[in-house]
């Protein structure tokens, strides 16, 4: 294995990017900022490949260069992170931080807390992949340190928690007067001490005794408490800030999974895994290990987990289970798409963790040696015991460490977690690079004997026996039920396994649909594709919390595809595309209508490998080109339709990377800005191809333009880069052409009128209705003069009107206004204009007063929220508008004097440039930001599910309260 600067291939990846020179000098520009020596040649040699190689390394490096420096000669890391080091902050907080991320615990509130263990993540991170990256740190240090880290912050979360609910709650003791702590249990590879670079956590909560809390100034049970305590833990790591998230929490291993109670005591633990325990809990014990509780906690539990998992008799009753559950691995594998997943495809990961737990479940109860949850530290056990031969054991042992460190690679580039191979030849080099290899090919080659090995290992473990026919009995009492749809009773037996809601509901809806005209006069194949399709999603609504919504928004997507079967065919054949369509529709209304509405949007479930990977612009305009190139030129209609197909499926993608967290809630704008961007450029292109064709091109000066000198100027949502699924276009259209010039076709008509034509054009091209509905609803309001101005206006008129007859309002849009499609000059130059009027020296007590009236107006005309109705999260009292009059005041009133104001119109870094000029400070700046970013988060979910912006919600109140304070401060700040 070679680091990346010493690979021979290394220069070659170089060569391919092109923006290689451009991320050194925003490295060096960062460095620059924070008053740091630019780094040298001897130090670019070493340190280049990391944010080559790795797009979330570049982002740390940006935001915080003094961490090259650490990097820089590190070699190992002799500690496992810590929950004192965590607490104690100096060292990852030692540069230029503010003073209260290094107070003590008690000093620290809530936002401070949850942003500290935010950088105390990235400031191990960045270590980790940097030493991974260069070959320095061996897997196991690699996985024990990131496992470290998540008991680091789960315990400090506990800490904090305990602390804060002190005085209110007290403590709680045991009947011996001891104090009791949450116990914590982590599963998976966090209790193997195993994690990936950015992997879930798979959590249990527990305590040890039921009683009150005593020593507050309020009593609950210790049930409550503890419940309270998992809540703030499960948000103090999973909530996504602006400064990212600590772990992905995942608690549906807890016993009755996601319905069961999120804490459990200790006695009603034991007494499940007795009496209810599964086999797949016993397979999933192996690795369990508490990770927050006292040396008595720890015997307890492992006084439970061990009977449970390892019986004291060789334990021929697991085989059948292990065949079972193997049976599914090898089904899952067996699935399209699925063979590039290191992980989950033949011969991963999985197959080589089921192989080494299959044999500790069936042998581990006599041969305690077997009960380590370590699987680097059981294959050799194994082997020396002769219950692998020993070339096979060295076979998956090498297996293991490359798929592993292949994971990890993947993960490195952007903190994602994934386990597919990429397709895109840069981005292969880019994994073998950081493998070790010199080329893809020899890494793909390597990666697949591996694999081959491991699963010749798999296959031939336990034998399978005969076929589980339950599956096809399932099949077959739906076959009945479509031909006899009027049995309900027949309907309550095939679906009471099942915990639905209103049960009688449920066997309603099911014999309604199975009874109408539609299922009755399906073709013989149809039905048997229909039963085939229902006893798939019954077995899966058998895990499902709310099944009854499931099945309410599933069903008029099969309503929608019952004349085209072909698609249930294919969500059978693709469980995973199942298990997508359930999980989208759960937590989205606008994705069942939007499928309900174009059934092929289906295709995007079928292949993950999309689905959860939205594109970026570049491959956005890929796309979007190669879907019209395979349409007629001149068939306008298709093309429209084509495009707004087009934006339908992508927003689908984002939609569904945003309801399953890969993308944090900036993300999911900064695609959705991306889409509208390239929809607009397109529509621009064929609308000047329509108006040229007919009248000719527009002469200016003498010179023939033969591009559209025109920019597309988005502002609010679509220029502040905070684009919604429902999101209208607020836009401006401004051209450069000549007045008095006219076009040169034989259909001449001045510039003028051409471009108010163009104008007219593209909001047609944009805003009329065809079979796939529509691109964008598009306001145009915010031109010069309103709805009496000109469609189409000249940057010079622009400029003149915001220089001399502009309302403070218009200037307070103009903060969140930018460029979004059309001549690239045409558009730096409406930067300039845009910053030369931001940047007008301003009487600030006069800006104030005309920011606060009209805040107070909008207020009393657009607030839809009430004490009764809940809270308006965008024009409520400590609401979105709030923080962005606030922001739009700080730009508009001090510009002038620090430009880096003005730099870019999104409302977070904005906020982050008043806090770096001390406008505001590091601690308000910070809550703003987080606040701003969880409301829009929350928008963006009740868009999915239609709801409006009022919420009851009354974990918002703090939110809430706090905006409301800073907006009174503002108010009566005469300094600002």
């Amino acid at each position: 294995m070679t680091p990346p600067n010493l690979n021979p291939s290394y220069p070659d990846f170089c060569a391919q990017s092109t923006t290689r020179f451009l991320l050194l000098e925003q490295v060096q520009e960062a460095r620059e900022r924070h008053s740091l020596a630019e780094l040298n040649t001897e130090q670019i040699a070493v340190l280049e490949p990391l944010w080559i190689l790795s797009h979330y390394l570049h982002q740390q490096f940006i935001r915080f260069p003094h961490w090259l420096d650490d990097v820089w000669g590190l070699d190992t890391l002799p500690e496992r992170p810590s929950k004192e080091a965590l607490l104690a902050g100096e060292v990852f907080f030692s540069h230029a931080a503010s003073a209260c991320l290094q107070a003590p615990l008690e000093a620290l509130d809530e936002a401070s807390f949850i942003k500290r263990l935010r950088l105390y993540r990235q400031w191990w991170m960045v270590r980790l992949i940097a030493l991974d990256i260069q070959q320095k740190l061996s897997l196991t240090a690699l996985t024990s340190r990131l496992s470290g880290l998540a008991d680091a912050c789960v315990n400090a979360s506990l800490q904090w928690s305990e602390q804060h609910y002190l005085g209110l709650y007290g403590r709680a003791l045991d009947s011996e007067g001891l104090p009791q702590s949450m116990i914590v249990i982590g599963m998976g590879k966090l209790g193997g001490n195993e994690l990936n670079l950015s992997s879930d956590i798979d959590l249990i909560f527990a305590f040890r005794e039921h009683g009150d809390t005593q020593g507050g100034k309020k009593s609950l049970s210790h049930q409550e408490y503890f419940t309270k305590l998992g809540q703030k833990l499960i948000q103090h790591l999973d909530q996504v800030t602006a400064d990212g998230f600590v772990f992905r929490v995942d608690m549906r291993l807890r016993p009755f999974g996601q319905s069961g109670a999120l804490v459990l005591n200790m006695d009603s633990l034991e007494n499940y895994y007795q009496d209810q325990g599964r086999d797949w809990e016993r397979y999933a014990m192996i690795k369990a290990r508490v990770m927050s509780g006292n040396a008595l906690d720890v015997r307890e539990f492992e006084a439970l987990r061990k009977p449970f998992v390892y019986r004291k008799y060789l334990d021929f009753g697991a085989i059948g289970a292990l065949r079972d559950l193997k049976q599914m691995i090898a089904k899952e594998v067996r699935r399209k798409g699925i063979e590039h997943n290191i992980k989950l495809g033949e011969g991963g990961i999985r197959e080589v963790e089921f192989i080494a737990q299959a044999l500790q479940i069936l042998h581990g109860g006599r041969d305690q040696g077997l009960q380590t949850p370590a699987l680097l530290k059981v294959l050799p056990y194994l082997a020396q015991h002769d219950y692998l031969p020993v070339e096979e054991m060295d076979q998956l042992r090498e297996a293991y460490l490359l798929l592993r460190r292949t994971e990890h690679a993947l993960q490195a580039v952007n903190d994602e977690q994934t386990q597919l191979l990429p397709e895109d030849d840069n981005a292969r080099l880019r994994i073998a690079l950081i493998v070790g290899f010199s080329s893809w090919q020899a890494l793909e080659e390597r990666l697949w004997q591996v694999r081959k090995n491991v699963h010749r290992a798999f296959v031939a473990l336990i034998d399978d026996g005969e076929e589980n026919s339950e599956e096809v009995k399932n099949q077959d009492m739906w076959r009945l039920l479509i031909k006899h749809p009027e049995d309900t009773d027949a309907i309550l037996d095939a679906i009471e396994s099942i915990a639905w809601q209103d049960q009688d509901a449920s066997v309603k809806r099911i014999s309604q649909r199975l009874s109408s005209r539609t299922v009755v006069f399906m073709q013989p194949i149809g039905q048997e594709r229909l039963a085939i399709f229902l006893a798939a999603l019954m077995a899966k609504l058998e895990d499902e919390a709310n099944p009854d919504l499931v099945l309410e928004r599933v069903f008029p997507i099969l309503e929608a595809v019952l004349r085209r079967t072909a698609y249930l065919v294919l969500l059978c054949e693709n469980q995973t595309a199942l298990t997508h369509l359930i999980r989208l529709c759960r937590e989205s209304v606008w994705f069942t209508e939007a499928i309900s509405t174009t059934p092929a949007l289906l295709d995007e479930l079928l292949d993950a490998n999309t689905l959860f990977l939205p594109p970026d612009k570049a491959m956005l305009v890929e796309e979007l080109q190669q879907i019209l190139l395979r349409l007629p030129e001149n068939d306008e209609e298709a093309q429209m339709d084509a495009m707004r197909r087009f934006r339908l499926s992508i927003i689908l993608r984002i939609a569904a990377c945003d309801i399953t967290e890969i993308l944090p809630v900036m993300k999911v704008s900064d695609h959705l800005t991306w889409l509208a961007e390239v929809l607009l450029e397109q529509v621009l292109q064929q609308s000047w191809q329509y108006l040229t064709k007919k009248h000719g091109f527009p002469v200016s000066q003498g010179e023939v333009a033969y591009t559209p000198q025109l920019a597309i100027i988005g502002y609010g949502k679509s220029g502040g880069w905070e684009l919604g699924y429902d999101s209208d276009l607020d836009l401006v259209f401004v051209h450069d052409a000549q007045a008095t010039g006219s076009t040169d076709g034989e259909r001449s008509l001045d510039n003028l009128t051409f471009y108010t034509r163009l104008g007219q054009r593209l909001i047609h091209m944009i805003t009329s209705f065809t079979a796939a509905g529509r691109l964008y609803e598009v306001d145009m309001r915010l031109r010069p003069s309103g709805n009496s101005g000109l469609l189409v206006s000249s940057l010079e008129s622009f400029r003149d009107y915001q220089q001399k007859e502009a309302w403070v309002w218009e200037h307070q849009a103009l903060t969140r206004s930018r460029g979004l499609a059309g001549e690239p000059t045409l558009l730096a130059r409406f930067e300039a204009c845009r910053k030369e009027i931001i940047a007008s020296v301003r009487d600030r007590a006069v800006l104030k007063a005309e920011v606060i009236k009209m805040r107070e107006k909008m207020r009393g005309h657009l607030d839809t929220g009430g004490k009764e109705k809940g809270f308006d999260l965008k024009q409520g009292a400590g609401g979105i508008i709030d923080i962005e009059f606030m922001v739009q005041y700080l730009v508009l009133a001090w510009s002038y004097k620090y430009p880096e104001l003005m730099r870019f119109s999104d409302n977070v870094r904005q906020l982050e440039a008043a806090a770096a000029v001390a406008l505001l400070d590091a601690d308000q700046a910070g809550k703003m930001t987080d606040t701003y970013t969880l409301y829009r988060s929350l928008t963006h979910r009740l868009s999915l599910q239609q709801q409006g912006r009022v919420v009851q919600n009354d974990a918002l109140v703090e939110n809430q309260s706090l905006i409301s304070q800073y907006w009174e401060r503002f108010v009566k700040d005469e300094r600002l």
